[in-house]
């Protein structure tokens, strides 16, 4: 009994180390696919429609778009040796046209294909739109374009915005750090059911909209930066609405089937164009056929006419006009800021400092396994909070993770875990 108590860990820590080597393995297979914007002198767009999986995407100094998964680009449709791609559900496509790359995936196997996750790096300026059907984690950081999220479920995080901003999620905690704003470019986030957080710099100057119909809305800026006032509206309950004029409820109720008109109009439209695809796509056939040296030599070229189907469209959230208001002005005002949940807490958080020169935290990895943060020794045990309280200090830190030849993978790897899960996903691993 004794022995076998003794052998327990053992067996443990080999299992442990067995699943670490085969996600190391799985990393190495991954892919990587590139393309460059056709005009490199303006900024770009990138468009990213995939079923299900999660998405992160980080700005870079390149000009260069790249995409990292263990799925593979998606092949034109007739190979070298002839036999058509009828269907591939674990290959995505990604194409160029007029400045505007566009990533797409899972179309062929929704609703019940298998997710696809992406690691996407991008030049600094370049705009984002999302659609992310089923669900999904969404991270976006060191991007200064304009940014469009759509999704049904997930957890939505947004670091260094400085552009136009619209998330729009069914289910889903969304967190925002804000780097600056100008005239003319909003903030607004919509959800139906999630927290929603928005780190603010201090000094930020914005008209604040803030909706919330079960859960608090809160804040840590004081009463002579923040001004606002707070009102109530009505709530609904068996299809009426109390508290509002007959007008307003008519309006709301309106607003409603508005809604649900445009989603299934919007099915119908998808359902029709993939009727479309299919039937041109067998038109073709007997043309391809009578050219197969043409057919070799398209195979060499972009992948611009691989056909994809179109996936089912995003439900549009439904109107959210009951609940606490909260509407005010930040520093003065300046740009709209407007945040709507059903349920779910609103938080306005300040960034203390200037928000362009964001925290380092160093993490050392000694020979004997002993972990230090910014040369103070911390417990494994503590490291986690220790990690949350940077987060929530400065969430856009960036932490450096040394060690050596020596240093076994199980430390390394739970220090890592602790970076991702305390939300610091902004990090490097450096050798001495």
């Amino acid at each position: 009994m004794n022995k076998s108590a003794r052998l327990l860990p053992s067996f443990l820590l080999a299992a442990v180390l067995a699943t670490l080597f085969l996600t190391a393995a799985r990393a190495d297979e991954q892919e990587t696919s590139t393309l460059t914007f056709s005009d490199a002198t303006k900024p770009g767009t990138l468009r990213v429609a995939i079923a299900n999986g999660d998405i992160r995407i980080h700005g870079g100094d390149g000009k260069e778009v790249n995409v990292r998964s263990d799925l593979k680009p998606a092949q034109p449709n007739l190979r070298k040796d002839g036999l058509r791609v009828l269907s591939s559900s674990t290959s995505y496509s990604f194409t160029e046209k007029n400045n505007i790359v566009t990533l797409s995936y899972g179309a062929d196997s929704w609703p019940n294909g298998s997710g696809g996750d992406f690691e996407i790096t991008v030049p600094r300026t370049t705009s984002i739109v999302i659609s992310n059907a089923i669900g999904g984690d969404i991270q976006i950081g060191g991007v200064n374009g304009d940014i469009e999220v759509k999704t049904l479920n997930g957890e939505v995080k947004l670091a260094d915005v400085a552009g136009s901003t619209v998330v729009e999620t069914m289910n889903g905690e969304v967190d925002c750090t804000v780097q600056s704003m100008k005239e003319g470019k909003p903030i607004s986030v919509s959800s139906m059911n999630g927290e929603v957080r928005l780190h603010l710099p201090a000094d930020l100057k914005a008209n604040i909209q803030l909706r919330s119909h079960n859960g608090s809305i809160l804040t840590d800026f004081d009463d002579k930066q923040l001004v606002t006032k707070t009102k109530t509206t009505g709530h609904r309950s068996n299809g009426h609405v109390y508290g509002m004029s007959k007008e307003d409820a008519a309006k709301l109720k309106a607003e409603i089937k508005q809604a649900i008109r445009v989603g299934m109009d919007a099915a119908r439209e998808a359902t029709r164009a993939a009727k479309e695809a299919i039937h041109e796509e067998s038109g073709s056939d007997d043309e391809k056929s009578e050219k197969p040296e043409k057919a070799e030599k398209d195979d060499d070229n972009d992948n611009d006419n691989v056909p994809m189907a179109p996936m089912a469209p995003m439900p549009p959230l439904p109107p959210m006009v009951n609940g606490k208001i909260v509407t005010g002005t930040l520093n003065g005002g300046g740009p709209e800021i407007r945040v709507t949940t059903m349920n779910g807490d609103v938080t306005l958080r300040k960034l203390e400092g200037s928000v362009t020169e964001s925290h380092k935290l160093l993490i050392v990895i000694d020979k004997d396994g002993t972990i230090s943060v910014n040369g103070n020794e911390t417990a494994k045990d503590d490291l986690l909070d220790v990690l949350k309280k940077a987060h929530d200090q400065d969430p856009q830190a960036k932490v450096e993770i040394h060690g050596n030849e020596t240093t076994a993978l199980k430390e390394m790897s739970l220090v890592m875990d602790a970076c991702r899960k305390s939300g610091l996903n902004t990090f490097s691993i450096k050798s001495r």
